[in-house]
């Protein structure tokens, strides 16, 4: 089943009681995970650090990444009550690092499960190795990353998983990692690769769903599709497509301040996309070509058989003028018509009856 994952992001303005009722609306929407962001807007960004012109779009309001990040800040304290509030609703309760003392505080104090790598961090390679050293499972999104630049990371992650604690980081180190039996089996096990589109909303015409075919060729990993896109269609697409997982940005309200709320779901949306992709996992099915169960049926009526079309004598050659083709699929198969032109008919036939020889 496609894992789904339901951004919750920093769409709870730092307010915890706005956080929980995202929990709540995921919940209920029926995804696998909800995740949330954990940084610390001083370790982050610098003072000078501008907005994207998206975020500026979407605040209406022109500030520094510091200010803007400061704001959208959720406490230690209110992750380990979110994450116990996720529990008790039997879902997963995820958050992406941005900084290794927040890594540190995710997988050491709160006892996270698995780890998500956002694609500005894809190139930051000190924070890449952290996340893999930790051990845990990783999703990797891939958005404004080339092909090279995937495999660069991936190049760290495989020396993370599986060099000694005291072995020195270097490129000439992660690329022996990566071409590594160990590395490779690794990132196999470990490792799903998001492909992303970073941009907010992401325009239709650059979201090239083929690049998950490429990355499939290229490194052998599990692809996901971490959507920015408006409305539920992408997401599905990318589903059928082969994702195993997706991840989808959502908020209570689009209206709300704040940079990411108008490139996400309402909770409405959000069930809709669910119902949507198990509705496509269904529809993807085993793969053999044969008949389904409850095209059976049907295939009497549907499909034709061999027919005399006039009287026919017992011996008589059955021929192009005292064959025909017509419904029910009762009898001998059209395919046969050919084997039997020519041939003496073993028995009488009466016009419209069914050739069963």
């Amino acid at each position: 089943m496609t894992l789904i994952i339901a951004e919750a992001g920093v769409n709870h303005n730092g307010d915890e009681k706005l956080a929980f009722e995202l929990v709540n609306a995921a919940a209920k929407a029926g995804v696998d995970i909800v995740k949330f962001q954990t940084f610390k807007a001083s370790s982050l960004v610098t003072e000078e650090a501008k907005q994207a012109d998206y975020q500026v779009a979407n605040t209406g309001k022109k500030e520094s990444q510091l200010a803007m990040l400061s704001r959208l800040e959720l406490s230690h304290e209110a992750h380990f009550v979110l994450a116990k509030h996720c529990e008790s609703l039997g879902i997963e309760f995820l958050s992406t690092a941005f900084d290794e003392q927040s890594l540190n505080f995710l997988v050491s104090d709160l006892g996270i499960h698995r780890l998500k790598l956002p694609s500005g961090e894809l190139t930051n390679a000190p924070l890449v190795l952290a996340h893999a050293r930790s051990g845990l499972d990783m999703i990797v999104s891939t958005g404004m990353a080339t092909l090279d630049e995937v495999e660069s990371a991936l190049s760290v992650i495989a020396f993370g998983y599986t060099a000694d604690e005291d072995a020195k980081p270097s490129e000439q180190a992660f690329r022996k990692a990566y071409e590594s039996v160990e590395g490779q089996r690794a990132l196999k096990q470990k490792v799903t690769l998001l492909h992303c589109t970073t941009e907010y909303p992401a325009p239709i015409e650059d979201i090239n769903l083929k690049a998950m075919d490429t990355m499939t060729a290229a490194f052998g990993l599990n692809i996901g599709y971490s959507d920015h896109s408006e409305g539920i269609l992408i997401p599905v697409a990318a589903v059928a497509r082969g994702a195993t997982v997706i991840e989808k940005h959502f908020t209570l309200d689009k209206t709300m301040e704040g940079p990411d709320h108008k490139a996400s779901l309402e909770p409405d949306e959000l069930s809709q996309m669910v119902s949507s992709v198990r509705q496509i996992e269904k529809a993807i099915g085993h793969g053999v070509k044969a008949p389904a169960e409850s095209e059976i049926k049907n295939k009497a009526v549907a499909r034709k058989s061999l027919v005399a079309d006039k009287d026919i004598a017992a011996g008589e050659l059955f021929s192009t003028v005292n064959l025909h083709v017509k419904r029910p699929g009762t009898g001998m198969s059209p395919s046969a018509y050919w084997r039997v032109l020519n041939t003496p008919a073993g028995r009488a036939y009466r016009k419209g009856e069914l050739i069963d020889e």
